[in-house]
């Protein structure tokens, strides 16, 4: 069953795990066109091309932007060249966010500035942006939609730099759906659990850390970047048109399982 969403949708860091999880899954709910924003190295300008040939043998136009979304210029990039192809957009998921754990007493600043400057910088770059194309488009509006984390709730030994970030882009889309509301723009986060993707595969090398998270969730088993695409394109859709400032936790149940 497709949702008819009908909507041009740009999403960051499209090339792997969540993103390109949602790029399929708002195809398969009718989505007219995509922006797919990567970072552009050897890797992911492999894995954005297929795809890109992936949703257009689908039948959907796919216009790939690549760049440092901690750069402003990144996210002028991608909202020019969106609007070039597309007109309009009216759908943002930023999702682009990076992890590498530390521990707090010898974290290099680098590692710090490095976080803030993907995570929340990037973000903020990019919220903006979108948000001033979607104020000048008629019809005008649209829907904002930022990949958090419930590190942003929770602590954890080696995430002193990330956790902060995720915290500040869920207060961000609070804020922006005050500010934003009286556009017809509606700002909501989602907030994953532990999923299995690139951001913590080495870390989930460690069988008995695995299998602590496993246990922590109360379905059994570690999300997968479907699971959170599922929510991200409810939310972009007109089901949820009446939704703005929240913070959906897709975790498996990890968050309240205090016992």
């Amino acid at each position: 069953m497709s949702l008819t969403l009908n909507k041009i949708v740009c999403i960051t860091g499209a090339s792997r795990g969540i993103g390109r999880a949602c790029a399929l899954e708002f195809v398969k709910q009718g989505a007219i066109g995509l922006i797919l924003h990567y970072l552009g190295d050897d890797e992911t300008t492999q894995e954005i091309q297929t795809l890109q040939k992936e949703v257009e043998e689908r039948g959907v136009q796919a216009v790939i932007i690549p760049g440092d979304i901690a750069k402003l210029e990144t996210s002028k990039k991608i909202v020019e060249t969106g609007v070039k192809e597309f007109g309009r957009i009216d759908v943002l998921v930023s999702n682009v966010g990076i992890c590498p754990f530390s521990d707090f007493l010898t974290m290099p600043l680098e590692t710090w500035e490095r976080t803030r400057q993907v995570n929340l910088d990037g973000t903020f770059y990019i919220v903006q942006e979108v948000a001033v194309q979607m104020t000048s488009q008629i019809p005008q509006g649209g829907t904002l939609i930022a990949i958090s984390s419930i590190s942003g709730l929770l602590g954890g030994a080696q995430q002193c730099h990330y956790g902060p970030t995720k915290a500040a882009i869920t207060s961000l889309m609070q804020n922006c759906a005050v500010a934003l509301g009286k556009h017809g723009i509606r700002a909501n986060a989602i907030l994953p659990g532990t999923i299995a993707t690139d951001i913590n595969k080495e870390d989930l090398k460690d069988n008995a850390k695995r299998d602590y998270m496993i246990n922590r969730t109360l379905l059994g088993r570690l999300g997968n970047p479907e699971d959170v695409a599922g929510p991200v394109v409810f939310l972009a859709s007109d089901l949820a048109r009446y939704i703005t400032g929240a913070s959906i936790i897709v975790d498996g149940g990890l968050f309240v399982n205090f016992q």
